[in-house]
Parts: C-alpha cells; structure tokens; sequence
C-alpha cells in the first residue's frame, strides 16, 4: 500500500463534509467564513441555517411539554363531564389490573408507569395550585404559556455570532424565499426551531404550500405543527387528514393522534394508532403512543400487554422495559422486576433513579447487601430534581425495618430539597401522629392538602384525626374531597356508612 496524497477539503465542500459528520459547530464556522467573503452564497446560507436548527432540534413527537396557559385556558376539550375511560380527566379507576393506590405518584397525582415522560399528567389540580406550585427551570415563578426549551430557543439567535443574528427576518422578502423550494425547508426548521417564531415560519409553510399547488404533504405537516403550537388544534387536524390523504406516513398518524390528545379525545387517539397499524405493521411509534393512551385511561393490563408487544418488536426500547418491570414489582414480583432492571442497566443506562428501583427490588427480594450498596450509588449519582423522591423512598425503606426515627428525618431531608413533596408530607405526619404531636400532625396533613389536592391520602388522615378529636363534619368533608380523588378507596367508602 503506497501513501498517497491527502485530500484536504476547503471552502463549501469542508462545511458540507463536516456537517456530515455531525460536526455542526465546526460546519457554522466555516460557513460563517465563507458568509464574510461572499455574503450572497445562498448553499452556504442554506448549509449554516441547517446548522443552527439541527443544534437546537427536538422531536415533536416528544416535546409534549404544557404550560399554564394550554392547560387551564384549554378552549378545545369537548366534553366537560366525559364518561370514564373516555377522557384523561376521568380515567378507568375499576379497570382490570392493578389498583391505582398501589401505584407510586407524581406530584401531580397521576400514577407513574416507571419512566417519567412528557406531559404525564394533564389536568394538575386547579389553576391556583399550579400557580403555586409549578416551577420550571430552576426560576421562581410559574411555567407559562411556552416551556423552558421555548424561552432557551427564543434568545437563541441573538447569540449566534458577534455580528447579531444571523437572518434579520423583519428585513428579509418572506415570499420570495418560501417559494424558492432551494432554501424554504431550510429557512422554515431555522425559523420554527431556533428563532422559535411561530408566526414567520407559519407564513413561511403557507407560503410554500401555495407555491406547491398545496400537493406537498411535508409543507401539510409543518403547518400543523405551528398550529399546534398556537394552540390552533383543529387547524392542524384538518391539515394532517389532508397530509394522510396524499402520503401515509408513521410521523403523520403520529401527529394526528398527539393532537387529538391534546384536544382530550383519547378513543380517536387510539384509532388513529390503529389505523397507523395497519399501514406500518408493528411500528413501535404506534405501539407505544397505544400504550401510554391506555395507561392514561387506567387500562393498566392492556397499557402492560401493549409494551410487550413493543418489546417483541424491539427488545431494547427502555421505555417498555421500565413500564413491565414497574408493573412485575407491584404484582409482587421483585425478582422479575429485577431481572427488566438489570437488563436496562446492562445497556448502559445509569440514573440515580434506575439504582434505585433496582435497590427497592433487592429489598423486596430481601437480597439487603445489593439493596445497601444499590441505594448508596443512587444517593451518590442524584441530583437536585430528583433528590426528593430518593430520600422519600429512604424513608419508605426505614419503615419496612422498623427504624421510624430515620424514617422521619429521610422525609425531613426530601421537603429540604422539595418543599412541595406532598408524599413526604403526608408520611411525616403520619410519624408525627404516632409520636402524639396532633397539632404539628394536623399542620402536615393540611399542608400536604394544599400543595396536592389531587393526593387523596392528606384528606383521608386528616379526616381521620379529625374524627378522633370530634370534628364529624369536617372529617366528612375531608372524605368526601378523598373520594372525588380515588372512588375505590375501600376505607374511605366505609367511613362514609359509618
């Protein structure tokens, strides 16, 4: 083998052969080079666009976060009592499976399925509870109207290099470059998901899809997702339908059915899915969108055979993984469950939370030294965000060993890095009650109401230490809040033949 010459790239071939490689800040820097000499070169214009909105990209199949705005001031939902199984606000609390009460919850009193996702829960309490409460960001006041990646994106631009931003779209011809099918596609994933401006890159799609006699199903979609953006649903059905009728595609069926979600109507979700089915047979995107649908509903046995099903499809989707060996540990089968956890961490996932899901399983499998040391390396790789829950789950840990007083202080440990850890609140009282501190029991109880409303456990012992002090119509009260939260609560339906 003789050595021959290296072939050294420069000038467009070199950016282009960068980007290739996924190199997108070095790719932006030879195009920003070339942009000085020749500021006119519309590929290299085209190329670095490409390069800012592929650094900033982000599904939006999974970018399901929802803020105030969307959630209280939803003009929408159609049904404002639906039946049960029907809507996201009325899931199926007698549905075959698990109970719901033996499920680990959110803050927001939704089950967990053993992987925390976007948009898991849907109606968060009331408006004044998550002005209170909900925090993104690391900031101090309330999510609004758009997420934290929206306000990150939004600002992106002004950074983009030390001349300014690098398309000043107040001066540039809109219609002139929409129509232009050279740089449009580009020009639109720069606008939409860089500069995050919703309205220029809806002129942008509408311009382009006129300009394409409206036969280009890319342009249909890219339309209903700035109308989902604004919140304009029924917009973007219309515009997805149009898009199915011309081209079947699985990011279409999945759109369609994430827009329906949004509008609350979970059954024409699950058709849409199906329907996505039979044109892409066992598609994981379909299965998956079928299995939260159904989990959300409370269907927890079709939720589980569904991520099985996923899993014969592809045997390594973690999402699945997690939700069957969450649903194993609650049948009261650590063991198993421990085999699904394993299995994740052999694939190179490590989280403080997968640590300690698995120190619960050795726990349960009464295996305490893998238990000990699982626990340990999750309190070592936790961070802020995920601090509370560890420690609450400590504290469940030192009840099962009969050590209450390090029971109380893990809780008092997780309201230090979570004040609004209603779990936490809840089972310190409960300590507290055992300990005869009433009053300072009563507070926690109170407290755990007002930062959860949706938790019905907060109202059902406050209910009952109310009943022990002779307070029969607030206890009665308070029962009745618990079961608007869990119907099926068997203590709580007994207190009310009492």
């Amino acid at each position: 083998m003789t050595d021959g010459p290296v072939i050294e790239f420069t000038g467009f071939m070199k950016a282009f052969r960068l980007f290739r490689e996924n190199r997108l800040s070095e790719a932006e820097a030879v195009c920003t080079n070339l942009l000085r000499k020749n500021p006119l070169d519309q590929a290299t214009w085209a190329l670095k666009m490409q390069c800012l909105s592929d650094s900033t990209y982000v599904d939006e199949l999974d970018n399901e976060d929802m803020g105030l705005a969307e959630t209280f001031l939803e003009q929408n939902v159609i049904a404002t009592s639906a039946r049960p199984g029907t809507s996201f606000q009325r899931p199926k609390t007698t549905a075959k499976g698990m109970n719901p009460i033996m499920r680990p919850s959110t803050n927001a009193g939704r089950p967990l399925s053993g992987v925390v996702r976007p948009q898991t829960s849907f109606k968060a309490g009331s408006m004044d509870q998550a002005v209170r409460t909900a925090r993104t960001a690391k900031t101090a006041r309330a999510v609004s109207s758009t997420s934290a990646r929206n306000m990150r994106l939004g600002t992106a631009s002004m950074a983009a290099g030390a001349d300014g931003e690098f398309v000043n779209l107040a001066r540039l011809n809109i219609d002139k470059y929409a129509a232009d099918p050279q740089v449009n596609r580009q020009l639109f994933e720069y606008v939409f998901y860089y500069v995050n401006d919703m309205r220029v890159a809806h002129q942008i799609a509408g311009t382009a899809s006129k300009s394409a006699s409206f036969e280009d199903y890319y342009w249909k979609n890219q339309l209903a997702k700035c109308y989902l953006r604004l919140g304009m649903l029924n917009d973007a059905e219309k515009q997805l339908h149009s898009s199915l009728n011309q081209r079947k595609l699985i990011e279409s069926f999945a759109l369609l059915a994430k827009v329906q979600n949004r509008m609350d109507q979970p059954v024409a979700a699950l058709k849409t899915y199906a329907q996505g089915l039979d044109s892409f047979n066992e598609d994981v995107t379909m299965l998956t969108g079928i299995a939260r649908v159904q989990e959300a509903l409370g269907e927890y046995d079709l939720s589980v055979d569904m991520y099985k099903r996923v899993l014969d499809v592809q045997s390594n989707n973690i999402e699945a993984i997690a939700c069957v060996a969450t649903t194993h540990f609650y049948d009261g089968k650590p063991e198993i469950a421990l085999r699904y956890y394993r299995r994740i961490l052999q694939m190179g996932v490590s989280s403080a939370e997968l640590f300690m899901n698995i120190g619960l399983c050795c726990f349960a499998a009464q295996q305490f030294d893998f238990a000990v040391s699982s626990i340990l390396r999750a309190q070592s790789t936790m961070t802020e965000d995920v601090a509370a829950d560890i420690w609450y789950n400590i504290g469940q840990v030192m009840i099962d060993v009969g050590e209450l007083e390090y029971a109380a202080r893990a809780y008092s440990i997780a309201l230090t890095h979570d004040p609004d850890h209603s779990e936490s609140l809840v089972n310190l009282g409960i300590l507290k009650h055992r300990d005869g501190k009433i009053d300072e029991s009563r507070a926690m109880f109170s407290s755990a109401i007002a930062k959860n409303p949706l938790m019905f456990e907060g109202n059902y012992n406050l209910a009952l230490v109310c009943l022990a002090q002779g307070r029969y119509h607030e206890a009665k009260n308070l029962i009745g809040k618990a079961l608007e939260a869990f119907p099926d609560h068997e203590h709580c339906r007994g207190c009310t033949k009492i």
